[in-house]
Parts: C-alpha cells; sequence; structure tokens
C-alpha cells in the first residue's frame, strides 16, 4: 500500500500545517516516540514491522498521519492501520459487521488506531514537545476521514485510548466526525503498601489467603521452581525455546501465532530493559513454561505466555503470583496482566474501566452505533460495580 498524498488546502488545515500519508514506522519521525512507554516506543514497533506483523505483506496495512510545520518541523502523529479483519485488536466489533451485511454494506475494510496485539490503554497520538493534543486532533480527525473517504473504508477504532484523549473527544466533538465512546473492564493489581507477598496475602480474606495458598503449594509439590531472567540475559537460545511456550498457547486452540521469533529477538537486543522473562524449571531443572513480562516506570505488564506441558496451577503461578512478587521486589505500583478474565478477581486484581473511541462513515450507522455503546456502557458499569463486590479484600475503598 503506497502512502496517499494530501495537501493541506485539500483538507482544510491552516496553512502552517502539512499533512502527509505514511506506510512504514520507519517514515514516523523518531523524536515523536514517547522513550518512556514500552508499547509506545519505537523499537517495539519496529519490532513489529521488521518482523512482518504490521506493515508491508502483512494484515495490517499502515496508513500512518504525520503533521508538520511548514518548515517540516514534526508536530504530531497518528499511528493508523487498514484492516480487513479484527484479529489481534482485543475490542470486538463482530455483531456492527453482521450488521453492515445484513444491509448489504461493506464493512471492509476498516481503519484501526492501536498498539497491534496488545490490549494495553494509553497514549495514541504521538507528539512533539509543546504541542497540545487539543490543537492536534481536529486536523488529525480531517485527516482520517479523508483517508475513510479514499481507501472507502467503513470506520475508524481508537483502541484503549488513554483518559486525556476520551476526555478531550467528549469535550471537544468536531463537525462531521461524531464519535461513539465504548467502555469495557479489564483487571488490574496495584500495591497497597503490602510491603511483600505475605504481606499481600495478609490484607485478603482468610478463605481467599488460604487458596492462594494451596495453589502455590500444588505448582511446588509438583517439583516446579521459578526462577527470573532479565531482558539483557536472555540469549538467542532463550528466545527460541521461550517461542516454543507461546507458539504452543495457540497452537492447542489450532490457531497460529501472531508474531514470529525474529519479533521476540529484536525486542531482546533494541529495549531489554523493559523485558522480563519468569521461568518455570521441573525437578530436574528443565524448563517447562514461560511468561513473558514488559515494564516501565510503574507497571509491569503480563502479556505472552505458554507452557510445553500441564501442571496444576502453574498458569496462576507464573502468570499472576510471581508478577505479584516481582512488582512488590521492584517497588512497582501496578501490575497489568492482560485482557479478559473474571479468575483475576479473587487473586487481588481490582476492575478498571477500558475505552475506545469509534466513528462509522455512514450516518445511519453511526447513529445506530452511538445508541449501542450507550446501552452497554450501562451493562458495563453494572458489572463494573458486581466485579467489586467480587474481590478478596478483607476491606476496600473502590
Amino acid at each position: 500500500m503506497r502512502p496517499i498524498n494530501q495537501t493541506s488546502s485539500q483538507l482544510m488545515l491552516p496553512e502552517s500545517v502539512l499533512l502527509e500519508y505514511v506506510a512504514s514506522v520507519a517514515e514516523i519521525p523518531a523524536e515523536l516516540w514517547p522513550t518512556t512507554q514500552p508499547f509506545l516506543s519505537r523499537a517495539f514497533w519496529q519490532a513489529l514491522e521488521d518482523s512482518a506483523a504490521i506493515g508491508a505483506g502483512s494484515s495490517w496495512l499502515g496508513q500512518h498521519i504525520v503533521l508538520r510545520s511548514a518548515e517540516g518541523r514534526p508536530l504530531a502523529a497518528l499511528p493508523l492501520f487498514m484492516k480487513n479483519h479484527n484479529r489481534g485488536e482485543y475490542v470486538f466489533d463482530h455483531a456492527w459487521a453482521d450488521a453492515y451485511r445484513r444491509y448489504g454494506v461493506d464493512y471492509l475494510p476498516r481503519l484501526v488506531t492501536s498498539v497491534p496485539f496488545t490490549p494495553v490503554t494509553g497514549q495514541r497520538v504521538l507528539l512533539a514537545a509543546g504541542v497540545e493534543l487539543a490543537v492536534v486532533w481536529p486536523m488529525l480527525a480531517q485527516a482520517i476521514v479523508a483517508l475513510a473517504e479514499r481507501l472507502q473504508a467503513s470506520s475508524w477504532h481508537g483502541l484503549f485510548v488513554d483518559q486525556a484523549f476520551s476526555d478531550l473527544v467528549a469535550a471537544q466533538p468536531i463537525e462531521n466526525f461524531p464519535i461513539a465512546q465504548r467502555l469495557n473492564c479489564q483487571f488490574l493489581w496495584t500495591d497497597q503498601g503490602y510491603g511483600d507477598f505475605e504481606g499481600f496475602l495478609a490484607a485478603l480474606t482468610a478463605k481467599r489467603r488460604k487458596s492462594i495458598r494451596v495453589e502455590r503449594t500444588k505448582v511446588a509439590a509438583q517439583g516446579i521452581s521459578c526462577r527470573w531472567l532479565q531482558g539483557a540475559e536472555l540469549t538467542d537460545a532463550d528466545w527460541d525455546w521461550f517461542y516454543q511456550c507461546y507458539a504452543m498457547t495457540y497452537r492447542v486452540r489450532g490457531q497460529q501465532p501472531y508474531l514470529q521469533p525474529s519479533f521476540f529477538k529484536q525486542i531482546g537486543r533494541d529495549m531489554p530493559e523493559s523485558l522480563a522473562l519468569a521461568q518455570a524449571v521441573d525437578a530436574a531443572g528443565v524448563p517447562i513454561a514461560a511468561a513473558l513480562f514488559v515494564q516501565d516506570g510503574q507497571t509491569l505488564y503480563g502479556r505472552y505466555w505458554g507452557a510445553l506441558v500441564e501442571a496444576d496451577c502453574l498458569h496462576f503461578e507464573l502468570c499472576y503470583y510471581q508478577g505479584i512478587q516481582y512488582a512488590l521486589q521492584r517497588g512497582l505500583r501496578y501490575f497489568d496482566p492482560g485482557t479478559q478474565g473474571e479468575h483475576k478477581l479473587i487473586r487481588g486484581f481490582a476492575p478498571v474501566y477500558t475505552q475506545s473511541l469509534h466513528w462509522l462513515r455512514e450516518p445511519a450507522f453511526m447513529v445506530a452505533i452511538q445508541d449501542f455503546v450507550a446501552r452497554e456502557r450501562v451493562a458495563i458499569e453494572g458489572y463494573y460495580q458486581s466485579t467489586l463486590q467480587a474481590l478478596p479484600f478483607k476491606q476496600t475503598d473502590c
């Protein structure tokens, strides 16, 4: 897919702003990428593109929007893909596609702004120093509309947007670009000053404290122990072994893995400070399972896991309890274990809202979707309140 060339006059942008669409991550100015967010770092996205998970040769075709000053200085960018499916997004719109199909209208292709294959809330618009989101968002919205018209795309979807973006959209509506704000829930562990894992357990009800200890004892009784390797310690051989575990998670479900071994090796070389691998070994010291974690200054993210054997409670130990221990030892405030899973509740992960933004080019469908998400929001808010009641803490201020 070649970039689409548009001039600012065609889109009625200020004369001081120039617009371009670029197909490759490498064409997004390097200075716009944040340096403190691992999932929005240039290294992470470049590894996705170099391994053909996104970009040319993939089903995530880059149509990234870049704004520059008249002098060529980068102002902002919006990573964006044209897609003919919704795999790897974790926000589902199958019912919307079915509605289009029933009316004989094409729902595909779609335009999507998200971190590919990663259900993590965060910044979505890349901003130069001193540039305000409120100033550039109307221009980016115009560029989305123009791109959708050019590609005959049905819609644009901004997934897992942060609160600042969501609040701006609500406070600053744009003519001819109505947005449906969709709510959902994930689960997040937060350190409330526990000190260590025993301190965390002490905050739980006796029933839940006992059940966690039973699960951890079952793992130990099978002769399984866990160890951690930091990113800089991981060799290509370690990544090859990890990939066997990661791929197994998909293959047992009859699916192909989203990511290739070269992706993991590249992030291992280019952003090792953000990575840590929890490894389970059997009584003979043979590795049998792994969970890869990503970290920033305050949050641990559990993202990729897999096991080569079946072992009772091993998933809970490696993906949840080891992560909580690690976060406590490293002074990390939050542990985000990934999407879905009410079983996280009884293990101390509290519900948090996630948000996504949706625009549909067809006005009649846009009205219907706005009504849908309004009704869905009531259900999600009810679900959120009900999950608070399932938390295992002796007392909670949630």
